[in-house]
């Protein structure tokens, strides 16, 4: 078992107002509702899921494939357990979860084979999970020191996708060091395949930047050629993609790069089965150029991102996965309604957007 592949930034400050506070996803354009009290119980209602296209326009959102990174709810899984969290995710009409980690803690332990039976009972999948690259403890759970543990719990839960949120830079921001790194991904890879499963990489911002020893390469382009695509996937994370179309469309030595992220999905659509939907307000004082906010709220067009992923010839919508995500969703300054309204809001969203 492992603890959060990221880094938790819980307080123990916001471990009691959590123990104390009712949550309540509510907002305009919202039917989905939590509301959980300090003893645990329950009482949440969520309108049913839009069942056909309104003035017959298809709805974007694929059937089936709406899922959530259980990061953006990592104090709810630790402070009320998975089990009432599924149970939220299941009203609020999602299909997949993502893991990143598989332990809870106020609650106390839970095997696998528990927790993949509470998948089961709340209607959910499990579709992948996050789990870090490397370490210098040898007993990390990562790829490159527990690659045999790390498989064996995703076939467990029956994941059909393993992969990590870390970047390929263990060596460095070389091109010789990600060629390095990729060589170890296709291992990985190789490794998942043997089990039926598929390994991924999940992006930030940075590997969208230029390699340090020669700044004409996209460190991420690198990625790309020196992996094997059928043996490494990638999930984009499409909010992390725009701020480093923000960041990184210049090289260092201010010469034009422009780049848009749908270019990377529409070349081989095929290497993207799985997608992190995040968004977020420009902000041209924030260093990314965005502030995150939830799926709705924000600048990126999600609109046209599905209907130009899902236009793709002879590819078809169905084989992508759609994952809800905020990484500061925990944080009641960013965030003061709480992760399970971020998690209400995003879902009701997507499930609304026609094209």
């Amino acid at each position: 078992m492992t603890r959060l592949t990221r880094d938790d930034d819980r307080t123990g400050d916001l471990a009691r107002k959590l123990a104390r506070r009712r949550f309540l996803g509510v907002a305009a354009g919202t039917t989905a509702a939590a509301l959980i009290g300090a003893t645990g119980a329950t009482t949440a209602s969520a309108a049913p899921a839009p069942a056909t296209a309104a003035h017959g326009r298809r709805r974007l959102l694929p059937p089936g494939r709406l899922g959530i990174q259980l990061y953006t709810l990592r104090d709810q899984t630790s402070a009320l357990g998975f089990a009432r969290v599924f149970e939220e995710l299941a009203r609020y009409h999602y299909d997949e979860v993502e893991f990143a980690g598989y332990t809870q803690d106020a609650t106390g332990p839970i095997s696998l084979a528990q927790l993949k039976r509470l998948l089961r009972d709340n209607g959910l999948r499990g579709v992948g999970s996050h789990v870090g690259y490397a370490s210098t403890d040898p007993k990390a759970y990562t790829f490159a020191t527990n690659l045999t543990q790390v498989l064996d719990d995703a076939e467990a839960l029956g994941l059909p996708y393993v992969g990590t949120p870390s970047s390929p830079n263990r060596y460095g921001d070389t091109v010789d060091a990600w060629k390095r790194a990729a060589e170890e991904f296709n291992t990985y890879g190789a490794a998942a395949k043997a089990r039926g499963l598929r390994f991924y990489q999940h992006n930030h911002a940075e590997e969208f930047s230029f390699a340090t020893d020669d700044p004409s390469v996209r460190l991420y382009d690198v990625l790309l050629a020196e992996t094997d695509p059928d043996l490494v996937f990638l999930e984009m994370d499409i909010y992390w993609a725009y701020v480093a179309q923000y960041r990184f469309s210049k090289r260092p030595d201010g010469t034009p790069a422009p780049f848009e992220p749908l270019d990377y999905v529409l070349k081989d659509p095929h290497r993207y089965p799985l997608f992190h939907v995040k968004d977020g307000e420009h902000d041209n004082a924030a260093q990314d150029g965005y502030r995150m906010v939830d799926v709705g709220d924000g600048d990126i067009d999600y609109g046209r991102f599905l209907a130009t992923v899902n236009r793709r010839k002879g590819h078809g919508h169905r084989d992508h996965h759609w994952i809800v995500e905020r990484d500061d969703a925990v944080d009641p300054a960013a965030n003061p309604a709480g992760s399970l309204s971020t998690a209400a809001r995003s879902a009701d969203h997507l499930r609304h957007l026609r094209g």
